[in-house]
């Protein structure tokens, strides 16, 4: 299957600074080659740190300051990774699951799919991205405003008909203990299964409970090594959320050994390009 539009990729992200680690090579790799870039951006991000790291509720925690800031700083990076169009929904972050932000007016978290959906609907047939890339049904790791973003993606991706191909951001399990060991050899220890921030992994050990994706479910593996050091560049440039964001501290040349492949789950298709794949376009070209 080929397309006589122009290529459009569109990635659906929760946050600010979620496009950077899991899809910033993609959208580098693929702008730098003509591709037209969309990064959309579901909420506001109001829940991250506050100047010198102020956690939400408490004393000087200003949402709306969050937000402002964390706007500069998303700009910053979709400028680093060449992004043609950067998409806000404006959404109210629902925070961490089971803090009280979920069950705020507005909240994404709580919001109805297809209410939700209906802007992103109309930026896909503005675009007419033949691929999107979003989270898997779980957000990854259960955060509600990721599965939400895969909710609004998947919602929006059959309504409209339009993408050829929807897919699933993934980082195999063989890869995360890869990059434990690498860890411990840099004296740098792994965060633990139970410490689910933006970023973060387990390292599968015996006595803990291992999560990624499955080697065997990984459908299209994207080299994107040409593009590492943009990748960690954007995710610098959200520095207000240091505390947050792991990867951070690996430094450029450590992060770069393991962030120069991406990993993706094709959930639809209707390209009929055989699998296993090295570029999300195989099928459309």
């Amino acid at each position: 299957m080929t397309t006589d539009s122009p290529l459009c990729l569109m990635t659906v992200h929760a946050h600010p600074d979620d496009e950077a680690t899991s899809t910033g090579g993609v959208l580098a790799r693929y702008g730098a080659e003509g591709v037209r870039t969309v990064l959309v951006t579901c909420t506001d991000g109001s829940c991250g740190d506050g100047p010198g790291g102020v956690k939400p509720g408490e004393p000087g925690h200003d949402r709306e300051s969050v937000a402002a800031g964390r706007l500069v700083e998303l700009r910053r990076s979709a400028e680093i990774l060449g992004v043609d169009h950067l998409e806000l929904l404006g959404y109210r972050d629902s925070g961490m699951m089971g803090w009280p932000a979920n069950d705020e007016p507005g909240a994404f978290w709580g919001m109805d799919v297809d209410e939700a959906a209906a802007p992103l609907a109309e930026l896909v047939r503005r675009y007419r991205p033949q691929v999107v890339v979003t989270y898997d049904a779980n957000g990854f790791y259960g955060h509600p405003d990721h599965i939400m973003a895969h909710r609004i993606a998947t919602a929006a991706t059959r309504s409209t008909g339009i993408p050829s191909k929807l897919y699933h951001t993934a980082v195999p399990r063989s890869g995360l203990r890869e990059l434990a060991a690498v860890l411990r050899e840099a004296g740098l220890e792994p965060p633990a299964p139970s410490d689910r921030e933006e970023g973060q992994f387990a390292d599968g050990g015996t006595d803990e409970v291992e999560w990624g994706t499955p080697d065997e479910a990984v459908t299209t593996t994207v080299d994107v090594s040409g593009c590492a050091a943009a990748k960690y560049e954007a995710l610098a440039a959200h520095g207000s959320q240091a505390d947050n964001v792991f990867f951070l501290r690996l430094g450029p040349q450590l992060y770069g050994r393991f962030f120069g492949t991406e990993w993706f789950v094709r959930a639809a298709d209707r390209s009929g390009a055989p699998l296993p794949e090295d570029d999300l376009f195989a099928g459309l070209r």
